[in-house]
């Protein structure tokens, strides 16, 4: 595997591990275990009755929301590679600066990053 697909591979993930964890569920908005008896009453603490009791559906993010937490991601990796060349540690920064350009091609709408930039 080539070392700029790795790089790809290592932003997408992180990039995609961010937006999933974007769709986890409020837990405010979990119904309580036991279906609203009085607690106590005929169950044990904590447990959910009936299949899929305890299943609630992941929050759907509207693409505003998806691009949001892209260009955070591309935004969190500029300023550490910033940071890493504050700290006179240019590899790190080189390699955080691909990520975040991936990652704005993305953005800016091209599927195919880095055709036609580095050809």
């Amino acid at each position: 595997m080539k070392a700029r697909d790795r790089r790809a591979v290592a932003a997408l993930r992180s990039t995609l591990a961010a937006i999933d964890n974007a769709e986890a569920v409020d837990v405010t908005q979990v119904p309580p275990a036991g279906g609203g008896r009085p607690e106590g009453e005929g169950e044990i603490a904590g447990a959910a009755l009936g299949v899929g009791a305890a299943e609630v559906e992941r929050r759907t993010l509207m693409a505003a929301e998806t691009e949001t937490i892209v260009r955070r991601e591309v935004a969190e990796r500029e300023t550490a590679a910033q940071a890493y060349e504050r700290a006179g540690q240019a590899p790190p920064a080189e390699r955080l600066r691909a990520e975040a350009e991936l990652l704005s091609a993305y953005l800016d709408g091209d599927t195919q990053p880095g055709s036609g930039r580095d050809a």
